[in-house]
């Protein structure tokens, strides 16, 4: 039995396998109204349908201005929430847990008039130049944030996972490269975490399933301009102490460059590797996995506790059957009932 394949239990979560279907934006929301469309329903459903045992929902914004782009997804209203009920009944229907990033962009909402950020930097030259947050849109982002984890949670989702990566609002806090403040959310790495403490602590307080952060944990910058490993670890054991259950860990997206270093197979998995050492909470890897192979070696050598994949399961929807051919496990059961005739 392969270790990718097999059932595991963390906290608040019991999946039915290691792999988890990474939140990607899909830009599907043609009307621009943030609701769930057909397109949704096939696309997570058929994944569910192949076995994935945590299906995450693509980054969901909090408020209007917080999509990426208008063509996102959104829950702040209750068509918003009716329709993601659909969605995640027709996931954990299919024998998938069921989960959702929950995002707001920030300086990095390309629609937006005027965007909020921590600081008024923006991203580039061509997006829109940011408004610096004062205590009041704190205020509003955060219970926007806590009321957008409540529907969620209606929903009957199983996992929340908290967009604090690739250079979104959560993350522009915790940088010191964006986040230039100097009241209580700026300046010392404990202030800057501040925002982000603030939404986990309300979140957890409220919501009882598994919830998750993603951070990234390089900016590909200069050492000394950018949080270190050692302020990530330790920011991943504020997380902990503050009720996450599961940290994603990726990398890059704050900055408009392209890193300067090579890109391979399981490049971010020590980033990953690196968070495990400090914390005692599971952690994901995620970037270029899609070598069933690779994925179980960093399994089996405690790197990490789960796999996401992305643009393997785009590429190839019934990747988790390819896997336990490749792996050899034949106690995996890669396929719907319905679908089991035409299994040579």
């Amino acid at each position: 039995m392969s270790k990718l394949l097999s059932p595991v239990a963390i906290p608040k979560l019991t999946l039915t396998n290691r792999v988890v279907m990474s939140p990607m934006c899909m830009y599907e929301v043609k009307k621009e109204d943030g609701v769930i469309t057909p397109f949704h329903l096939v696309h997570y459903g058929a994944r569910a349908l192949s076995k994935v045992g945590l299906v995450v929902i693509e980054a969901t914004a909090v408020a209007p201005d917080g999509r990426i782009t208008n063509q996102d997804l959104g829950l702040w209203n209750d068509q918003q929430q009716n329709e993601l009920t659909k969605l995640i009944s027709l996931i954990q229907n299919f024998g998938s847990k069921a989960g959702i990033q929950i995002s707001h962009a920030g300086r990095k909402a390309t629609d937006a008039i005027t965007p909020l950020a921590p600081s008024a930097l923006a991203f580039s030259d061509t997006y829109p130049m940011p408004h610096d947050m004062t205590l009041s849109d704190i205020n509003d982002v955060q219970a926007a944030f806590v009321a957008a984890c409540k529907r969620a949670a209606a929903s009957g989702v199983d996992m929340i996972e908290l967009h604090g990566a690739h250079g979104y609002l959560l993350s522009q806090f915790l940088s010191p490269l964006v986040n230039q403040r100097k009241d209580q959310y700026g300046g010392s790495l404990e202030n800057r975490y501040r925002f982000v403490k603030e939404i986990v602590v309300a979140v957890r307080a409220s919501f009882k399933g598994s919830l998750w952060m993603r951070l990234s944990l390089t900016d590909f910058e200069d050492e000394g301009r950018q949080n270190s490993i050692a302020d990530w670890q330790l920011i991943g054991q504020w997380l902990e102490a503050d009720g996450i259950d599961c940290l994603d860990i990726s990398t890059g997206g704050l900055l408009d460059k392209k890193p300067t270093i090579p890109i391979y197979d399981g490049y971010q998995v020590p980033y990953a590797a690196a968070m495990k050492q400090a914390v005692s909470i599971p952690v994901a890897a995620v970037g270029l996995l899609d070598n069933p192979a690779l994925c179980e070696h960093i399994l089996q050598t405690g790197e990490a506790d789960l796999i996401l994949q992305g643009r393997s399961l785009l590429n190839q929807v019934n990747w988790l059957a390819q896997a336990a051919v490749d792996l050899h496990d034949p106690t995996f059961t890669a396929y719907n009932g319905s679908y089991q005739r035409g299994m040579k």
